[in-house]
């Protein structure tokens, strides 16, 4: 029963294999490697972006901090929720490789930007004003901190927001094929033809062991993320191990498949939920947040359920009811679920009473 993150879960044979695949023989660095050429056209055809250009990473805080740093000069402001990602996940990343860009907050229920705000905000940007950061870049995050998903028509609003007053569209995608699933939209309808500019495609969260994808649909800053990515030390020298492990995840919708299953797990678990818990945001893919009664949480603890406390300040000290969050993987199965419903509502415990009595 575990449901503290999808990072948690192992890695699909699909990807062992071709990783074995790949282990055989010889094959040139730092992305010259034949799986790199067959991964790039395969994300062009995809996301129907011929010219797109793409480049690998091994973790997601590389590829956003980097992907920002590229689009936001150090005097620039970052606009994204209090809740993004690259906010409250990031340890100063996003700060870090930009040199200085300032994380500036817009408001916005259940994780996602409000347009008018966003409208609002930019308007009272003092662009032009030496005293102050100025506009840099827009920052989405879908699916978002909350478990809530950006419909291809809200990412479009904003998008175009963002545009009228000169600023590009990033997108922290680490959960982006189970927004897509979701969505039931295409890949290109999700990205460029909504107005992002660059998207960070995860893949560790959704079966890889630590590869993610920055793709520029906007190729103006592609050269400088390859000298960010070499300048920061993360240019793998054995880079055909990344580019093999998404180049099979990518075939034959594997990885749209294991986000569906993920998806469909968390569906089933929001359902058993319902009655015996509050669920606190609408549910977007495979991320779920929900309070219920300490004793459930005792009987969870007990049967060795995994899952984080939210807020994460949150303790089991805290009074009832107590909160958490629960993500569901490519690997959850319905038994998973089921089991943590049992425990959790105490049904075993129920049944044992009555056979007693």
């Amino acid at each position: 029963m575990q449901f503290a993150s999808d990072n948690t879960s192992g890695v699909p044979d699909a990807i062992l294999d071709a990783l074995r695949a790949a282990n055989q023989g010889y094959a040139m660095g730092y992305g010259a490697d034949t799986y790199m050429d067959a991964l790039r056209g395969r994300i062009r055809a995809l996301f129907e972006a011929p010219e797109a250009e793409v480049f690998l990473v091994s973790t997601g805080s590389a590829a956003n901090a980097m992907a920002c740093a590229s689009l936001c000069p150090p005097w620039g402001a970052i606009y994204c929720h209090r809740l993004a990602h690259i906010e409250v996940d990031e340890c100063g990343a996003p700060e870090f490789f930009t040199g200085g860009a300032k994380l500036t907050h817009v408001a916005g229920e259940n994780g996602k930007i409000d347009p008018d705000a966003l409208a609002l905000t930019l308007a009272q940007s003092c662009k032009g004003v030496v005293h102050h950061v100025q506009p840099g870049l827009l920052s989405l995050t879908n699916l978002t901190e909350c478990g809530t998903r950006y419909s291809v028509a809200e990412i479009a609003a904003l998008a175009e927001i963002a545009h009228a007053h000169g600023l590009p569209v990033h997108l922290d995608g680490a959960r982006f094929a189970n927004a897509l699933v979701a969505e039931g939209c295409s890949p290109a309808d999700m990205t460029w033809r909504a107005g992002v500019d660059v998207l960070c495609l995860g893949g560790t969260k959704n079966g890889l062991f630590g590869v993610e994808a920055v793709i520029f649909f906007n190729t103006a800053q592609a050269w400088e993320f390859q000298l960010r990515r070499k300048r920061g030390g993360h240019l793998p020298s054995k880079h055909r191990y990344l580019s093999a492990q998404m180049l099979a995840w990518l075939e034959g919708d594997l990885w749209l498949n294991l986000a569906r299953n993920a998806n469909a797990m968390a569906a089933r678990l929001e359902a058993g939920l319902t009655e015996h818990a509050q669920i606190a945001y609408p549910r977007g893919g495979n991320m779920l947040f929900a309070t219920w009664p300490r004793a459930g949480h005792d009987r969870l603890q007990a049967v060795g359920a995994q899952y984080y406390l939210w807020p994460d300040y949150a303790t089991f000290d805290d009074p009832d009811p107590i909160g958490a969050r629960l993500v569901t993987s490519w690997s959850t199965t319905e038994s998973d679920v089921d089991h943590f419903l049992t425990a959790l509502t105490g049904q075993n415990a129920l049944a044992s009473d009555r056979a007693l009595g």
